[in-house]
């Protein structure tokens, strides 16, 4: 199945007439689903693209948009990487677990990447990366096929995943704050939907 497929002159953005709300990040078992479902399926390039999205808590206008280069230095792939914010002109730092390198490697032999390729090659001859909108689609048909609604779900959700982990973990606001590349701990706060989650929390564990 050809996720990349969109009209060449349609000028909608892809969420057009769909409800836009705060979009669920996925639990370890669903991350685990999905991982095994595009290896199954051997699909090198979304594999990569997953494990990546996950990773790096980056916004899918800057996900799509990274080079070769931007994780990829003196000969391996990066441990940690570094770039620059589109939307808050900030510069954010992501690490790259082993298993992420791994599988970005495998992309990279496989494809014939250049350093200075984008390193999510778009398969449509008008467009030189992924777009935002080929990758919400890739997301969408991801939480279908582990039977997962996907109005619940979106590319945000690949953001909010990991740091959703490490705060249920740790409750480390400013950790996450800063992983995201948030300017305002309130941001954050609102971001993860931290405060009605604890609130609950709280109550689910107070007998009256």
């Amino acid at each position: 199945m050809n996720n990349d497929f969109e009209s060449p002159t349609s000028n909608e953005p892809w969420n057009k007439g769909k409800l836009i709300g705060q979009k669920a990040p996925l639990k370890l078992k669903e991350i685990w689903a999905i991982r095994i479902k595009i290896q199954m399926g051997k699909e090198t390039r979304n594999l990569a693209l997953f494990n990546l999205a996950i990773d790096s808590k980056l916004r899918g206008c800057d996900l799509v948009k990274l080079k070769v280069r931007d994780v990829f230095q003196s000969g391996s792939i990066l441990k940690r990487a570094m770039i620059m914010q589109q939307k808050t002109k900030r510069p954010v730092q992501f690490e790259i677990t082993d298993q992420t390198r791994e599988t970005l490697k495998d992309w990279m032999e496989q494809a014939n990447l250049q350093y200075d390729d984008f390193l999510f090659p778009s398969r449509l001859k008008n467009s030189n990366h992924l777009s935002t909108r080929q990758y919400a689609r890739i997301v969408n048909q991801w939480v279908k096929d582990i039977g997962l609604d996907p109005a619940a779900y979106g590319t945000h959700s690949m953001r909010r995943t990991k740091p959703t982990l490490i705060y249920k973990k740790t409750k480390n606001l400013r950790a996450v704050q800063l992983l995201l590349g948030h300017t305002k701990l309130e941001s954050t706060v609102r971001y993860l939907g931290i405060e009605v989650d604890d609130a609950l929390e709280m109550a689910e564990q107070t007998e009256v």
